[in-house]
């Protein structure tokens, strides 16, 4: 599943307040968290769901960029 979160700031403070919404949005247990390389991500990773994997790799979400079907929203 693809989420996509639109916010006019990348700090800290609004990497906590997208994880939170996942968390509270799937109430499932996540396994794994794909993000960019934004240092904020990982501060907010580390505090809040330190047991969830956190992937940063540069090839780890290909499966969606690549793919052309459109995003839905």
């Amino acid at each position: 599943m693809v989420d996509v979160f639109l916010q006019k700031r990348r700090d800290g403070k609004a990497a906590k307040r997208l994880f939170k919404w996942l968390l509270r949005k799937h109430k499932v247990e996540l396994r794994k968290i794909v993000t960019d390389k934004l240092r904020s991500y990982n501060a907010a990773h580390s505090e809040l769901i330190p047991e969830v994997i956190h992937d940063i790799s540069q090839y780890a979400n290909n499966r969606w960029e690549l793919s052309h079907e459109p995003t839905q929203v």
